[in-house]
């Protein structure tokens, strides 16, 4: 009986694991892989480029915010005890929470707080109403010359606080103001320095210095307005006040927020104003404005943890109000966007 030969063994080939190109078992190129440590080393080059590019701004925010703050609150932890009746040697010791309490409690310092926000009631109103309306007058042209218009009316805004506090003050002190003595000849006799009339009266001022500035702003903001859709208002028929309100005003809200957002700080921190008008009129004392009575605290009290308790403080106000205001008009600009 034969038994069959066995196939003749024809050359055998190594067997190779599938490139990343070789077709899968359907008969379809794979595509190239691309190797993971490209990736990673790309993300790496974009991370360090956002590292050097926003290392400036962390760096100036460190030195003149982060650094302030830490040095205020580390300093409204201590208080300088002296003995000897007060005339010793300064003993700084810890006393925790003591100087908030203090400040919380002083009825000058919430007094003042609240007159800067009925100053704030009183100034950003006008404030944002009368450059808002300067700003819509100067783009619609019915000012001419309106380059030598901006200027006037930024050229207060050049003007020193500590100059524009001298100009007015001189304004208002009896026996030396013309704008006084025309009243007087007039029959009306009114002290701009009163009990009732000092509030309105630094809000001039204040006024005076940055009407222009904000001008400016609004200008600016209504120039980079999309042209099309003030002449398809116009061909609505929508007269120039419509136009103005209805048209114009809404488009340049983020404009009008940080004008409301910038004016609420500065008033917050207000002190050469009422500081040089202090001197002639009673009705404004050391402590009138919380700047004001944070230099007192530190500079005629020398109680310097205090001060710095009273400036935290301050800040924590500040950054509230100014969040309460964001908040309000991001809720506020929600539904018309919407429309």
């Amino acid at each position: 009986m034969g038994t069959g030969a066995p196939p003749p063994a024809g050359p055998t080939t190594p067997h190779t694991a599938p490139s990343a190109t070789s077709p899968d078992p359907s008969g379809t190129p794979r595509p190239p892989r691309r190797a993971p440590s490209g990736r990673r080393s790309a993300r790496r080059r974009e991370l360090f480029a956002c590292g050097l590019l926003m290392a400036p701004f962390f760096a100036l925010l460190t030195a003149v915010f982060l650094v302030p703050v830490g040095t205020a609150v580390w300093l409204s932890l201590f208080a300088d005890d002296r003995t000897g009746l007060g005339f010793g040697p300064p003993n700084p010791s810890f006393v925790g929470l003591r100087s908030y309490l203090a400040v919380l409690a002083d009825p000058t310092f919430t007094a003042g707080l609240g007159r800067m926000l009925l100053f704030c009631l009183l100034y950003i109103p006008l404030l944002v109403a009368g450059s808002l309306l300067l700003a819509l007058l100067l783009d619609s042209g019915a000012v001419r010359l309106r380059a030598w218009a901006q200027m006037g009316l930024y050229l207060p805004h050049t003007v020193p606080g500590l100059i524009a506090a001298v100009i007015w003050l001189y304004l208002y002190t009896p026996g030396i103001s013309p704008v006084i003595g025309l009243l007087s000849a007039g029959g009306l006799n009114i002290d701009l320095l009163g009990v009732d009339t000092v509030l309105p009266s630094l809000v001039n001022v204040v006024l005076w210095s940055n009407l222009g500035y904000n001008t400016v702003i609004f200008s600016t903001a209504l120039r980079a307005l999309p042209r099309e859709t003030i002449e398809a208002s116009v061909v609505d028929g929508a007269g120039p006040v419509r136009t103005a309100l209805l048209v114009k005003t809404p488009q340049i809200r983020s404009a009008v927020v940080t004008v409301v957002l910038f004016s609420l700080i500065f008033t917050l921190q207000l002190f050469t104003e009422p500081m040089l008008l202090s001197q002639s009129t009673s009705m404004i004392d050391s402590r009138f404005s919380p700047s004001m009575y944070i230099f007192d605290a530190a500079f005629n009290r020398n109680s310097y943890g205090l001060a710095a308790a009273a400036s935290v403080v301050l800040l924590v106000c500040t950054i509230a109000l100014s969040y309460a205001i964001t908040r309000w008009t991001g809720r506020a600009a929600g539904p018309e966007e919407e429309r």
